[in-house]
């Protein structure tokens, strides 16, 4: 590609960025995604004046997550003097894909980002990235060992974009020691969500709720998953654009009005759109089943602290639907194609690092996400972490229980952070009793097609 092309399709993303800032801004992140293909070449410390290439890592991880970033580029700088990576926290995912708009034009942006899940639309139009299945084809790079329900996610016409991450799935944790005292099996966790519903109703106590799941739209593209059932058309976005959105179909009524029957029954807890809320009651005992990520395990098991022996199991489905499976949530780390060839390989070479087994092993006891390399769960350190946390085996069950199809694959869609928003006020709209869930979802189903519409007539080519 030349400069000129080039140029001109910066251009044109710079105006797709601009119409597109309230979708990024208006989005609350959730945080619990060689020869280039273009790129305008900028000065850079290269191999050739023996002094090593400098890479960015810009990230959103916090907390224990940044710990474990921290030392995972600190690692790699000790073993690869020839590139030294500088990992950057820029604030939740949406905060940082706003600092990425301000840097374009400039040099001063990443060579790497990380970018949540639901931003994977939005990287590849954007004409910013050099995709990894590039560095793959060049090398012969064996997919293979990676985990194959992950790599579909960020497989999109047949091509890599992104380099999988941080991993996670949501599972349901259940009380033990409550389901004893409620006459249910507690080795036995509800499947369904009429044996969700049961259980709930059971561990219900003098007119307080026994169960409780966070309004977060996550869930609601899982629940869509774990119904073989598409989020949106053109299989799910993925054999041609999405141009229409598909909330309103058998699969979002069936699981709202079964949400809403608990609600009025009385048996589950609104506790609105926080999962922190949520996981804090039930660790407080106060509710004895909710849904989280699996990237939250390790936290839910140090708050309960012992007070009662911790359950887990798979996101119910209704009892009529035989197939389906989750969908992988976290985010993944892109390439920037405006950094010479020289910063990109080292790059490539970084991201190869991370995807090791070793690194892998070590990321996922650090941190709770799933290893994207499927050696990892060989190394002892994992081993050990998951005889210490018995629990996290659901999450690999379930993932590796997920049928291969473009339901679990996951939507792919450019305004899928305000869709996410617009699900979330539907579902809030219908637990306060303000509409029948097929209407607070048609409505919600027709403003995310016009939303679109809109995004795709900026991206036209």
């Amino acid at each position: 590609m030349n400069k000129n092309v080039r140029m001109k399709k910066r251009g044109t993303f710079a105006l797709m960025l601009a119409a597109l800032m309230l979708v990024i801004s208006a989005c609350g992140g959730k945080t619990d995604t060689a020869t280039t293909s273009g790129g305008a070449q900028v000065d850079t410390v290269a191999a050739s004046n023996n002094e090593p290439i400098q890479l960015t890592w810009w990230h959103s991880m916090s907390g224990s997550g940044e710990k474990a970033i921290n030392q995972l580029a600190s690692d790699f700088n000790a073993s690869h003097p020839d590139i030294q990576v500088k990992a950057i926290y820029q604030g939740k995912y949406d905060e940082s894909l706003n600092k990425l708009k301000a840097s374009l034009g400039s040099d001063s942006g990443p060579d790497i980002i990380q970018v949540y899940e639901i931003g994977s639309k939005f990287m590849i139009d954007s004409g910013m990235i050099t995709p990894v299945q590039q560095f793959i084809d060049k090398e012969n790079f064996d997919l293979s060992k990676l985990e194959p329900n992950i790599i579909r996610y960020y497989t999109i016409d047949g091509k890599l974009n992104a380099m999988p991450f941080n991993t996670s799935n949501p599972i349901l944790y259940y009380n033990k020691d409550a389901f004893k005292a409620a006459g249910l099996d507690p080795e036995n966790p509800p499947k369904t969500y009429e044996e969700f519903e049961q259980a709930a109703k059971a561990l219900s106590q003098n007119g307080k709720p026994g169960a409780s799941m966070a309004i977060y739209g996550w869930f609601m593209e899982q629940y869509f998953a774990n119904q073989n059932a598409d989020y949106v058309n053109n299989g799910n976005g993925r054999s041609e654009a999405a141009t229409e959105s598909l909330l309103n179909s058998e699969a979002g009524v069936k699981t709202l009005t079964w949400w809403k029957k608990m609600i009025d029954d009385k048996t589950l807890a609104n506790l609105g759109r926080s999962t922190d809320d949520t996981s804090a009651a039930f660790a407080a005992e106060q509710i004895g089943m909710t849904l989280d990520s699996t990237a939250s395990l390790r936290g839910i098991v140090e708050k309960v602290g012992g007070k009662f022996e911790l359950g887990t199991g798979f996101l119910p489905r209704p009892s009529d639907v035989k197939e389906g499976g989750v969908v992988v949530g976290g985010a993944s780390l892109y390439i920037m194609n405006n950094k010479s060839e020289a910063q990109q390989q080292a790059a490539w070479e970084f991201i190869k690092y991370l995807a090791t087994p070793e690194v892998q092993a070590n990321w996922s006891v650090a941190t709770g996400y799933f290893p994207i390399t499927t050696a990892a769960y060989d190394q002892q350190v994992l081993k050990d972490n998951m005889a210490k946390y018995p629990q996290f085996q659901t999450a690999v069950d379930q993932l590796h229980a997920s049928v291969d199809s473009t339901a679990t694959s996951g939507a792919v869609m450019g305004v899928f952070p305000e869709a996410r928003q617009i699900v979330e006020g539907a579902i809030e709209a219908v637990l306060n009793g303000q509409g029948t869930p097929q209407e607070a979802l048609d409505t919600a189903a027709k403003q995310i097609t016009e939303k679109i519409a809109q995004y795709n007539a900026t991206v036209k080519k």
